[in-house]
């Protein structure tokens, strides 16, 4: 057997690793954490349950509400902030689909509506602090292509907490991140934010109002 052979087929083999270990974190029901059983209550904030999904592609289904609105598939990121909007702040987003990076829209600027979603929005570094129940968007990566959303816990002037479902199978359900304010501007110091929405009636109301 040449080099160049061996190369092509130790190519080949990792490829073949790469795509079976790609394979297991986003299509597969394989379970790595043997604490927890997929769809298992791990946490909640405000009275709205995280469960447990397994690996980060895990999809258990689509979830809806009784009045038949989409709250996503089982027990995905977006699942759990979809369903602490719909049961918390009793809220409807018009487009009730997209991954997690989609909830940003790069299109709208900060403190602007994001109409999918009918929430302000912020880029990191806004004008605005983040405020607990607001929803943040990190974007995607190698390892999930698809980004994350987290709902704040709470906010101080340095740090900024999060609650989130499906993080991966060993990663915890409250994280926090550093927060900073340099010129009158918020960044909180995650490198993937991107940003994040609120719900504020009065806001978007006086916002369409001057848009009309």
């Amino acid at each position: 057997m040449t080099r160049k052979t061996k190369i092509v087929i130790y190519v080949i083999a990792a490829v073949a690793l790469l795509y079976g270990v790609y394979w297991y974190a986003f299509h597969s029901d394989f379970n790595p954490n043997a604490k927890y059983k997929i769809g298992q209550p791990l946490d909640s904030l405000n009275g709205v349950v995280v469960y447990y999904n397994g690996m980060v592609g895990h999809i258990g289904g689509r979830n809806r509400a009784d009045d038949g609105y989409n709250l996503g598939m089982k027990y995905q990121c977006v699942e759990f902030v979809k369903r602490y909007y719909y049961q918390r702040l009793h809220h409807k987003m018009p487009d009730t689909y997209g991954n997690a990076k989609d909830f940003f829209d790069a299109a709208v600027s900060d403190s602007a509506i994001n109409e999918k979603r009918a929430l302000l929005q912020f880029t990191n570094g806004s004008l605005s602090k983040p405020r607990a129940e607001d929803l943040v968007i990190l974007d995607g990566y190698a390892a999930n292509p698809y980004g994350h959303v987290a709902i704040v816990s709470f906010v101080t002037d340095s740090a900024v907490g999060i609650v989130q479902q499906n993080p991966g199978p060993f990663a915890p359900s409250r994280d926090t991140f550093p927060l900073e304010c340099n010129n009158n501007r918020w960044i909180i110091k995650q490198p993937r934010l991107l940003g994040w929405l609120r719900k504020d009636s009065m806001a978007i109301a006086a916002l369409l109002a001057v848009k009309r």
